[in-house]
């Protein structure tokens, strides 16, 4: 793929050169049919896993839930959701992305729509539970799903577009859900009860539609002119194959690989951070002193400066053909920020503090999950994929059950937060020192 063209299908010459009008023509195209609907997609998922944080604000005094136990609950959905992962990313890519995502939806947003009903601590712990099961595999099965769309090259800017659906959640959802809480009493329906039931519904009426939205793979796909169907499948054909040469593992190996299980490691301290300030953000602008709708409006202010920060660093990751640095330094500003914002009392230098430490954990995603498929493809890059999050989500339970305790123990969040903060910062540095020197982490099972 070295030369100024490429034989087409029906024998024209195509100008396969980087950045030519063909290519750039087949990437817009593909980008404007998926990634619109898998953000939307994911933002509904996003909605549902985080929305807990403003139902709090209401429900914990129902339920009789301490911060410690709201801490555990919040975070108990991650252990069904880790537990999950792995098989479903591998029976995503038996039965394909249309089908299986289809079913991740229903069965989510089921299990949303039921959170409304929970009744006290033990019901709110087995209904996270099972909405953990219900959404596992469906990030990293989208993460995987988009290899075998788009091109190595472009992976960077892709990931970052679909992973904007959190900080546009933020945006969104945080107004909207401090709104459902005043419709409290509304049809005999507590406010938090109203977050659960509006939000959740979404993801029952979009499984339909992606089965009728996307397909498996390019070949698959009848909305692309033949000539750019045909050559985009055999440019994905051809990095598949290089793939395969150089490293061609069998599941159980790629699940094992020490680079695995390091990359598990480092997405695990960023979403330690991500949901510490997810889950607890909430609370701490209530403590300003603001109403539910105005604190709504204000956690929506993090997440502008996330949605600009991962766009733009995906973006950079791709033009600059790096991964590791552009992953590690954005998680160690996002810890460093963090960190500060703890050791400082002014609301509003907290909250600037705050807002960066968000765009630097969110903008650590895109030119990270750009990485595995890089190295790995098939069924070897849908489970590493997949094991990695799983990894990465053990955070998402860890994290609110130990800020929570400690917060019940102190009395303020800052101290585990700040505890997470640190982790961040020194994982980050070791991401980068492996990124540079990698050899010695180059996995050996995975070698030809």
């Amino acid at each position: 793929m070295d030369g100024a063209g490429e034989i087409g299908p029906e024998g024209e010459r195509v100008d396969i050169e980087p950045g030519s009008a063909f290519q750039r023509r087949v990437i817009r195209r593909i980008t404007l049919r998926l990634i619109p609907f898998l953000m939307l997609c994911y933002v509904v998922a996003w909605l549902n896993r985080i929305n807990l944080s403003f139902a709090a604000l209401q429900m914990n005094k129902d339920l009789g839930l301490t911060a410690a136990s709201y801490g555990f609950g919040a975070g108990i959905f991650f252990i069904t959701y880790c537990l999950c992962e792995v098989p479903s990313n591998l029976l995503l890519h038996k039965f394909g992305a249309r089908r299986w995502i289809a079913r991740i939806m229903l069965s989510w947003g089921v299990c949303a729509v039921a959170m409304a009903f929970v009744r006290g601590p033990m019901s709110f712990y087995i209904m996270r539970l099972l909405l953990g099961a219900a959404e596992a595999g469906f990030y990293p099965g989208v993460l995987f799903f988009l290899t075998l769309w788009f091109p190595a090259s472009q992976r960077g800017r892709v990931m970052g577009l679909f992973i904007a659906a959190i900080p546009i959640t933020g945006i969104i959802g945080a107004p909207l859900s401090g709104w459902l809480l005043s419709l409290d009493g509304l049809a005999g329906l507590r406010g938090w009860q109203w977050v659960y039931l509006v939000e959740g519904l979404p993801a029952i009426l979009l499984a339909p539609l992606v089965l009728i939205r996307i397909q498996d793979r390019p070949s698959e796909a009848r909305w692309l002119p033949p000539k750019e169907r045909d050559w985009l499948t055999t440019v994905l054909e051809r990095e598949d194959i290089g793939l395969r040469q150089q490293r061609n593992p069998s599941v159980s190996k790629s699940l094992t690989d020490p680079w695995v299980l390091f990359m598990g490691v480092a997405y695990f301290t960023n979403v330690c951070m991500l949901n510490g300030i997810t889950f607890f953000l909430p609370t701490i602008v209530k403590g300003f002193g603001l109403t539910n709708v105005q604190t709504g409006l204000v956690v929506a202010i993090p997440s502008i400066l996330a949605l600009i920060a991962l766009l733009w660093w995906g973006r950079h990751s791709d033009a600059k053909n790096e991964r590791y640095g552009h992953a590690a330094l954005a998680n160690f500003i996002g810890g460093a920020a963090l960190l500060l914002s703890m050791l400082l009392h002014d609301p509003v230098a907290r909250l600037a503090l705050v807002s960066i430490a968000f765009a630097g954990t969110l903008a650590f995603t895109a030119p990270f999950w750009a990485i595995p498929g890089s190295r790995l493809s098939g069924a070897a890059a849908a489970g590493a994929i997949a094991a990695i999050s799983a990894i990465g989500v053990c955070g998402g339970f860890i994290a609110p059950w130990v800020i929570g305790s400690v917060k019940e123990i102190t009395g303020d969040f800052r101290l585990g937060l700040g505890g997470f903060a640190t982790l961040g910062m020194v994982i980050a540095l070791a991401f980068y020192l492996v990124g540079r020197f990698r050899a010695p982490l180059t996995p050996v099972s995975l070698a030809s």
